[in-house]
C-alpha cells in the first residue's frame, strides 16, 4: 500500500518518456504537478458495474518475496500484497485518514505520557487459515520490525524501535501499543499487517513467504503462481467479511516496460502507468483506452555511494557534482508536454503541493563554473578531458534500470558532467535483481531509481536518511551524519505536527548539504486504462479500495 510502505524503492518510475523536444499542444493532459489534486479513477457505483472480470496489471519483475517489510522487497511487492492484507487506515484524495472499518473498529491515541495507542480489531476479521486476527499479530509485527533482533532483515522499523511493548487489551481483539519514546507518525505503523506466522522468527520473516503468501486476510488471496510466466493471479477470498469485490481476479504479469503500451493496445493489459509523451499520443488515439491523471506521490532521483573507498565518498565532491548537473534541463526534456511547467523537485521529504514543501535545494543550484572551481579546490585537476587526483580519473559509474527514461536522464547528466571534466559511465541493468544484486550490495558509484512518497512523509526519515552502519535499511548510499541522526530522532519524537514539519525541512537542508542524493522530478501521474474500467486509475494521494474496482455494464 503506497500510503504506509513509505519511501519504497520502485523498480520503475511513473513515467516512461522518450522525447526531448518542446511541448505538445494536443495532449490535453498538461497541468499542475502538485499533489493534492482529486483522484481521476472513473468513479462508478456498484449498480453500474458488472459482477466479475479480470483486472490485468503489469509489473517489471516477479516478486523476490511477498514480505513487503523484508529488505529484498520493492514497491511492486507492496502493490501485489495490498489486496490481500489488513491495513489500519484509508486515505481519501485530499490526504485525510480514516480508520479502515474492515479491520479495526477504532484506533485511538489514548495517552501521551507515555504515548499509548489502542487498536480495537473488527470482530469479523479473520485470516484465511481460520484464525481470528488478534493482538498477537500486532505484537509479532512489533517484535519483527523493532530492530532489536538483527536477524529480521527489515526494510523499515516504522517507529517500532520506539515501542516498549504491545499488550492484550480488554480481550484478544484489542492491542495496546506503549512507546518508550514519542513517535510522531504512529498512524503509519500497521499500514500492512502480516500474520504472526510470518513475523514469528527471523527465518519465517526472511524466508517463509518468498515463494507464496498462504495466509492472508483481504478481499483477495493468491489463486495461482506461475514463476515461468512471471505471473501472479489473485482470486476472491471466499471468507471475506466485507463488501464483496466486483472483480473475480487480479492478474500481475511481469513484462519488459517497452512492451506495456503494445500489450494495452492488444487488450492484454488493462492499465499502464508509465507513459511517455509519445505513449500518450499513441494510447489517446487507440479505441477503448482513456488517459487519467493525478500527480503521484513518487519521484525519481540520483543516489550517491558514500561508502569508504567509493570514488564519491567525499560529501564536498558529491555537492560539486550535483552543481554541475542541470536538473531543470532534465525536467524540461522529460516532462514538457506532460505537465504545464516542468520543474525539478527541490525537497527530499515533501512533494510539491504537500503541506511542508519548500525549496531546500539552493546548495546544489546549477552552476557549472562554480562546480568546476569546487572540483579544482578539492584537488581534481583537469588532465585532457577528464579530471584526475592522485593518479585516479574522475570516472563515475551510473547504474539504472534498462529503460529509455532512465538512460535519457543519464545521457543528459553525462553531457553536463563532461563539460566540467567528469566522465559518467552509463550502466543500464535489467529489472530482475536490480536492487537485490546491484543497488543493495552497493555495486555502483551513483544509482538512479525512484522513491514512493507518502501522505505520512516523516516515516521516511529514519528509513532512508538515518545512518546506522549495522542496519542501513533504505540508506542505499551508506551516507549520513550524527547531526542528521540527532535531528531525525527529535523530529520523529515531536507530536506537534507543525513543529515536526519545520524540523523535517531542517533535515532536508542537511541532506542536501551532505550530498546524500539529488531529486530529479516528481511523477506526473499519467495512467492509461481500459475505458470500461471503473474506480481505478490515477489515485494521487488516495488509497485503493479493491472491492470497488470493476468494469462498467
Amino acid at each position: 500500500m503506497r500510503l504506509y510502505k513509505v519511501a519504497v524503492p520502485l523498480v520503475v518510475f511513473g513515467l516512461v518518456l522518450s522525447g526531448c523536444s518542446g511541448g505538445d499542444d494536443d495532449l490535453g493532459q498538461a497541468g499542475s504537478n502538485a499533489v493534492g489534486a482529486s483522484s481521476d479513477i472513473n468513479p462508478k457505483g456498484p449498480d453500474e458495474l458488472r459482477d466479475g472480470g479480470n483486472l490485468r496489471l503489469a509489473n517489471t519483475a516477479y516478486p523476490s518475496t511477498f514480505n513487503t517489510w523484508n529488505i529484498d522487497s520493492d514497491g511492486e511487492v507492496s502493490e501485489v500484497v495490498a489486496p490481500m492484507l489488513p491495513q489500519s487506515y484509508r486515505i481519501d484524495d485530499k490526504g485525510e485518514l480514516t480508520v479502515d472499518p474492515d479491520y479495526f473498529t477504532s484506533i485511538e491515541l489514548t495517552s501521551t505520557e507515555p504515548q499509548q495507542v489502542t487498536y480495537t480489531i473488527n470482530p469479523k476479521a479473520t485470516w484465511t487459515n481460520g484464525r481470528p486476527i488478534d493482538w498477537t499479530d500486532l505484537a509479532a509485527q512489533f517484535n519483527a520490525l523493532s530492530g532489536r533482533d538483527p536477524g529480521f532483515l527489515i526494510t523499515a522499523s516504522v517507529g517500532f524501535d520506539r515501542v516498549e511493548k504491545v499488550e492484550r487489551g480488554v480481550d484478544d481483539r484489542q492491542a495496546i501499543v506503549t512507546f518508550n519514546q514519542h513517535y510522531a507518525e504512529w498512524k503509519g505503523q500497521y499500514g500492512i499487517l502480516y500474520p504472526k506466522e510470518v513475523m514469528a522468527t527471523p527465518d519465517s520473516f526472511n524466508n517463509s513467504v518468498r515463494d507464496n503468501l498462504p495466509i492472508t486476510a483481504g478481499p483477495f488471496q493468491i489463486q495461482s503462481l506461475d514463476v515461468g510466466q512471471k505471473r501472479v493471479v489473485l482470486g476472491r477470498n471466499p471468507n471475506w467479511w466485507g463488501d464483496k469485490p466486483k472483480l473475480d481476479t487480479i492478474t500481475y504479469s511481469a513484462l519488459d516496460i517497452s512492451a506495456w503500451v503494445q500489450a494495452l493496445q492488444n487488450n492484454e493489459l488493462d492499465v499502464v502507468d508509465t507513459l511517455s509523451r509519445d505513449d500518450i499520443k499513441t494510447v489517446r488515439n487507440a479505441p477503448g483506452i482513456a488517459v487519467r491523471r493525478s500527480p503521484a506521490l513518487r519521484y525519481s532521483h540520483l543516489t550517491f555511494n558514500g561508502a569508504p573507498g567509493s570514488i564519491v565518498a567525499d560529501p564536498k565532491l558529491r555537492v560539486a557534482l550535483m552543481k554541475g548537473i542541470d536538473r531543470q534541463g532534465i525536467a524540461t526534456a522529460l516532462q514538457t508536454g506532460i505537465v504545464e511547467e516542468p520543474k525539478p523537485l527541490n525537497n527530499h521529504i515533501f512533494m510539491n503541493g504537500q503541506v511542508g514543501y519548500q525549496d531546500n535545494a539552493g546548495i546544489i543550484a546549477y552552476d557549472p563554473t562554480e562546480a568546476a572551481k569546487q572540483l579544482d579546490d578539492l584537488g581534481w585537476k583537469l588532465v585532457g578531458d577528464v579530471r584526475e587526483k592522485d593518479g585516479k580519473k574522475l570516472e563515475i559509474r551510473d547504474v539504472m534500470l534498462q529503460q529509455d527514461t532512465w538512460v535519457q536522464i543519464a545521457q543528459i547528466m553525462q553531457q553536463n558532467l563532461a563539460a566540467i571534466g567528469v566522465k559518467l559511465i552509463i550502466d543500464p541493468q535489467p529489472a530482475q535483481g536490480l536492487f537485490t544484486d546491484v543497488i543493495d550490495p552497493g555495486n555502483f558509484d551513483v544509482a538512479q531509481f525512484s522513491w514512493s512518497a507518502s501522505a505520512l512523509p516523516l516515516g521516511a526519515l529514519q528509513q532512508i536518511y538515518y545512518f546506522d552502519p549495522n542496519d542501513m535499511k533504505g540508506n542505499k548510499g551508506r551516507i549520513g551524519s550524527k547531526e542528521i541522526n540527532d535531528l531525525i530522532d527529535k523530529t520523529i519524537s515531536e507530536l506537534d505536527p507543525q513543529k515536526a514539519m519545520e524540523m523535517a525541512n531542517e533535515i532536508d537542508k542537511l541532506v542536501f548539504a551532505e550530498g546524500f542524493s539529488m531529486p530529479f522530478y516528481q511523477s506526473s501521474g499519467n495512467v492509461a486504462v481500459r475505458d470500461t474500467l471503473a474506480n481505478y486509475g490515477a489515485f494521487g494521494l488516495a488509497s485503493i479500495d479493491y472491492t470497488k474496482i470493476g468494469f462498467v455494464k
